[in-house]
């Protein structure tokens, strides 16, 4: 038997064990708390102890809208959302910038942002993403607000999203969700929508929900029944697993047919020797104004992201004459779905099969180099590391100058311009004319008149450095193809004896 001591006796003892002055420092030294006098030099800065305690809000991210039409058009099509982003890295302004970021999103999807909150932590918490407390705290936010809609600053598993919509008790979707909803509505070509259809079903198949066994039907099989013949079957949840399956399977059939034609066109191109440029970048960057600008191709230009999905080709010229094709390609996000990655595979060889990339980066942007780094790891992704480069600062007339110096300072292959103005335009003609990939021969021939499509040629698809018409034929000195070389061999003038 053990003998335990009264709480009487235990203070007899801590009396005397104690003198009087320090008996009361001594009962609250366990339960004191922390202050800057006793800890301050010992532990410094508690930031991140405020910082776990609460969620705090990102200010500015509430939409406003001004004219009354519009207000009544959005009051009938919007959800009204909250933004909830995770801080696990990095300092406040990039997790404030990413939640920014979410914000013109949901409002490019068609939603009223009305508040945007951020939590810090080591990582998302496994079952609600921003942990019970705060997940409570949330739904307080969501009830204040009247908010129909939580969208999170991440990608969520099927666990997360169940656990954090019962207990904020409306719809709850991830960033992932968010940006091939906007995809849905902007993919106007049909490779376009069978590729954001193919992503939505890859991010659909592991979140289908379902009412169960009570959906079931039975196993079949054995004559009449039987024992050991009735069962579950296959469950409702079962059976939308496997259409989908399916259609995923015919999806991709069909945007590998279409993939063919497309590479039919781009083997034509090579054949005839034309450079191609690609126009990768941002979302919202300016890409569709700037192929605007140097083709006049007339695409949708908008201030929104992701205005243009489906990839556009058009021909052009450079001050010097020589063809090329420029392709503007779609925009690239921070954290894009690696769903979206694959199903926009296709359309995005069109940046690993190029000459040169023109990546567009806007100037007027918080953070410029996180949009650099964000393309650049796309561009990896899909194997385009060794192709030339040109970093195109757009929006220089918006841009702050400091900004603009400290840019063209890092990146070595740089130029600023503005699609708008028409700033910087020239100089960038001059620097795809200069970086593109010239004819690897150079011939000094005489070609009769009666053989003039061999100089349409040199024109078109070479470099003619100097041009002459005597009663002869035309006198051409021209970098040419190994394969127009060899067709201008017979007409190397004899040498003067």
């Amino acid at each position: 038997m053990t003998s335990s001591s009264s709480p009487s006796q235990d203070n007899k003892r801590f009396a005397h064990a104690y003198p009087e002055g320090l008996r009361a420092d001594a009962l609250m030294e366990e339960d004191v708390a922390w202050s800057l006098d006793t800890d301050g030099d010992r532990d410094g800065d508690q930031f991140d102890r405020s910082e776990r305690a609460a969620l705090r809000r990102v200010a500015g991210l509430s939409t406003e809208l001004e004219d009354v039409t519009e207000v009544e058009y959005r009051q009938l099509r919007l959800e009204r959302v909250v933004l909830v982003g995770v801080w696990t890295s990095g300092t406040a302004q990039d997790s404030e910038n990413s939640l920014a970021e979410l914000a013109a999103l949901a409002e490019t999807a068609g939603a009223l942002v009305l508040d945007g909150v951020i939590q810090r932590r080591d990582k998302p918490d496994a079952a609600t993403y921003i942990g019970s407390g705060k997940a409570d705290q949330l739904r307080d936010i969501v009830l204040e607000t009247g908010a129909d809609t939580v969208i999170c600053d991440g990608e969520l598993s099927p666990g997360q999203l169940i656990h954090l919509e019962d207990v904020v008790k409306v719809k709850v979707i991830d960033r992932t969700a968010l940006i091939l909803d906007i995809f849905a509505q902007h993919a106007k070509s049909r490779e376009g929508k069978a590729q954001v259809a193919l992503a939505q079903m890859q991010y659909m198949l592991p979140r289908l929900r379902g009412w169960g066994q009570s959906l079931s039907r039975q196993m079949g099989g054995g004559k009449g029944g039987g024992l050991a013949t009735r069962g579950p079957g296959e469950t409702k949840i079962e059976t939308d697993r496997r259409r989908i399956r399916e259609k995923m399977a015919k999806m991709r059939r069909e945007i590998a047919e279409m993939k063919t034609g497309r590479e039919i066109k781009r083997q034509e191109r090579k054949r005839h020797k034309v450079p191609s440029v690609a126009i990768a970048g941002y979302t919202n960057a300016g890409k569709s104004s700037l192929l605007n600008r140097l083709t006049g191709a007339g695409v949708l230009v908008e201030n929104s992201l992701f205005a243009t999905l489906d990839p556009t080709v058009r021909r052009a010229e450079t001050p010097s004459g020589r063809l090329y094709t420029l392709a503007d390609t779609v925009g690239f996000v921070r954290h894009l779905p690696h769903h979206l990655v694959e199903a926009f595979r296709s359309t995005m060889e069109e940046v690993g099969e190029s000459d040169l990339i023109l990546h567009v980066v806007d100037g007027s942007h918080p953070a410029p180099e996180e949009q650099l780094a964000a393309v650049r790891e796309v561009i990896s992704d899909v194997g385009a590391t060794g192709i030339p480069e040109i970093v195109v600062i757009n929006k220089a007339d918006a841009a702050d100058p400091l900004t603009l110096q400290r840019l063209m300072r890092n990146e070595k292959y740089s130029i600023a311009v503005s699609a708008r103005t028409g700033q910087g335009i020239d100089e960038l003609l001059a620097l795809i004319d200069a970086e593109l990939p010239r004819p690897s021969v150079e011939v000094e021939v005489l070609v009769p008149y009666t053989h003039g499509q061999l100089v349409a040629r040199a024109h078109a698809d070479g470099e003619v450095i100097s041009e002459e018409h005597t009663a002869e034929g035309t006198l051409l000195k021209a970098r040419v193809h190994e394969e127009l070389a060899a067709e201008l061999a017979p007409y190397v003038p004899a040498p003067l004896v």
